[in-house]
């Protein structure tokens, strides 16, 4: 209430006299100022909240009566209630009043910054005072907290780093009887498995060489890259089917190799020997010669055999036991083909480890080979595709089964239907012996019963042979390429006509498998008893899709690849060096072609008579 008197004082200019009680002045006497001009001084008094307790909502008391005094005095027209005493007893009271208002008014002001300003002055100075300063200091504790954490985590890391030392490992012993088993089985696990990956590398220096690719133990075939600064001849593609290597040398392929196309190409390549020395031999022995069909016999977990757990290792495969112990010896290579004699393991120079997981599977072999140096084997046990044999090793081997009625009603007519066609170009690839691969090119003619061929040999490609097959015989005549039609000794072109008039010789035919290759052409199809035969495959061959039949005595099986409109596109005859040579047929006119020339008859020669001449001294 006396903060507002002040107020009201200031506003209106005129000093209101107290009563001597001011907690008990009656409403009457106050005089409120209804004017809408601001005090001057109504800016320095903080503006109380909704909420304070000095706006009499939730108070009641002196300011309570003020306010009820402000009321009554606004309901009176702002006039004050003068005392019914009389004026002596005023006028005697002025010096009083002065002084009581006065000390009033120091009261009003202590009391109007005590009870109307504590919240936001208080409040204002923890703000402006203890706010960012007790926040800042909070900031740096957790600062310094967390600085030392990180520095402790530190030291305690180098402490442990530096006081750190691996386990001890294991000393080798002898095998466990498990790990014998699994030992025994790992060639029978490959049989089972019938393929893998593999890259290897062998020897050391210039002399080093790595293959890539797969091994088919099932089917006793490898197909790699060969690559490396030891290579040689080799370096290129490569195919061994049993004994029967065949090669597709690149000699300007990278020295790296990458894994070789599983779609092998068709053409170049050839039959092979590995020359005696060559160290690339005892490693595809080795390869083929981990597969067999039962558990190795010989090996033993007994000290004696030197068979023993050295380490155990964990690849992205799982883990794996590494196993020192010898390689089997004396047994031969897995082989599922007919014929198709087996290869003696090299017999190491050196320790040999394996590498097993737990179902007996050969990830990794490391060795020595006499002649070869160390050698390295990984496998990848998940690359596993089916591999395709190329022509020279006799294809896909398929699953061969009886003829239907309607492929043995082609076989029967194709004699018929080949003379009704006359002849066809025929292009010969013949891998005849390890230093032997004909290539060649010319006619065939089923109504004169002739052939006429330009052969050449890739180990001498600067010569042809002329061949002319008739039904009295066979001539040959050897001339130089540019003679004989030129071309390369990959693909060399026909034969010139007019045939050459000179060189020929003339022979009977003969039982080499040229000859009966070329004779079984001529022979228009005659494919012998009925019955015979057998339907190999299907294949696909000059755009068309082909039944592969094979049929003759067996050491001269023939194969015919017939289309389904029974035209004989391809004939195979399987050489003495276990490869297939074959003459790929097209229908075409073929030129007139003039008989073999005749040996001369030697005149016969008459004796000398010892008689002398009539008419003779």
């Amino acid at each position: 209430m006396r903060t507002r008197v002040v107020a009201l004082e200031a506003q209106t200019g005129r000093r209101e006299r107290p009563c001597s009680s001011p907690r008990c002045l009656p409403a009457r006497f106050i005089s409120v100022d209804t004017s809408p001009t601001p005090a001057p001084d109504t800016a320095r008094t903080a503006t109380p909240r909704p909420d304070d307790p000095s706006t009499g909502r939730h108070r009641t008391g002196p300011a309570g009566s003020a306010s009820a005094a402000g009321r009554t005095r606004s309901d009176t027209g702002g006039r004050p209630t003068a005392d019914r005493s009389g004026g002596g007893s005023r006028r005697s009271s002025d010096g009083r009043t002065t002084d009581d208002t006065r000390r009033a008014a120091e009261r009003n002001r202590e009391t109007a910054r005590r009870d109307d300003t504590p919240d936001t002055a208080d409040t204002t100075e923890t703000a402006d005072t203890a706010g960012p300063p007790s926040a800042g200091r909070r900031r740096r504790t957790v600062l310094l907290l967390l600085g030392l954490t990180a520095v402790t985590s530190a030291t305690a890391l180098v402490l442990g780093l530096l006081s750190w030392a691996p386990d001890p490992p294991e000393p080798a012993r002898p095998l466990t009887l498990a790990e014998g088993e699994r030992l025994a089985a790992t060639r029978v696990t490959n049989l089972r498995d019938l393929r893998a990956g593999v890259r290897v590398t062998a020897g050391t220096g210039a002399a080093r060489i790595e293959l890539v690719g797969w091994v088919d133990w099932s089917r006793s075939l490898l197909y790699l890259d060969v690559g490396g600064p030891g290579a040689g001849a080799e370096r290129g593609l490569l195919q061994r089917s049993g004994p029967v290597l065949v090669i597709r040398p690149d000699p300007a392929a990278v020295p790296t190799p990458a894994a070789p196309p599983l779609m092998p190409p068709a053409d170049r390549w050839r039959l092979h020997r590995l020359a005696p020395g060559v160290h690339l031999a005892p490693v595809l022995d080795l390869l083929l010669d981990l597969a067999a069909d039962r558990p190795d016999t010989t090996t033993r977990t007994a000290p004696s055999d030197g068979a023993r757990w050295i380490a155990r290792e964990t690849v992205p495969a799982g883990p794996l036991d590494v196993i020192q112990a010898p390689l089997p010896s004396g047994a031969p290579t897995a082989s599922t083909s007919i014929g198709t004699p087996g290869a003696a393991a090299p017999a190491p120079d050196g320790p040999t480890r394996y590498w097993l997981d737990q179902d007996a599977r050969l990830h990794k072999l490391v060795t020595r080979l006499p002649g070869a140096g160390p050698v390295t084997m990984i496998f990848n046990r998940a690359d596993r595709p089916t591999l395709r044999p190329v022509d020279a090793l006799g294809g896909r081997p398929g699953l061969p089964r009886a003829l239907t009625d309607a492929e043995q009603r082609r076989l029967d007519r194709l004699p018929a239907r080949l003379r009704g066609q006359g002849g066809a170009t025929v292009t010969l690839t013949a891998p005849m012996g390890t230093d032997t691969n004909l290539r060649g090119a010319g006619w065939l003619s089923w109504t004169a019963h002739t052939a006429y061929l330009a052969v050449a040999d890739l180990g001498v490609p600067d010569r042809r042979t002329l061949l002319r097959r008739d039904a009295a015989g066979l001539a040959r005549a050897d001339l130089p390429a540019v003679d004989a039609g030129g071309g390369t000794a990959e693909a060399p072109a026909r034969p010139p006509l007019p045939p050459p008039a000179g060189g020929w010789r003339v022979s009977r035919p003969g039982r080499d498998d040229l000859s009966v290759l070329v004779d079984a052409a001529i022979a228009a199809g005659s494919v012998g008893q009925r019955g015979a035969a057998v339907r190999v495959r299907e294949d696909f061959t000059a755009g068309r899709t082909v039944d592969v039949i094979e049929s003759g005595p067996a050491d001269a099986r023939l194969r015919y690849w017939l289309d389904r409109d029974g035209s004989l596109r391809r004939l195979e005859v399987q050489t003495d060096a276990g490869a297939w040579a074959h003459l790929d047929l097209q229908p075409a006119v073929v030129p007139r072609l003039a008989a073999n020339p005749r040996p001369a008859a030697p005149r016969p020669s008459t004796p000398r008579s010892s008689a002398p001449r009539p008419g003779a001294r």
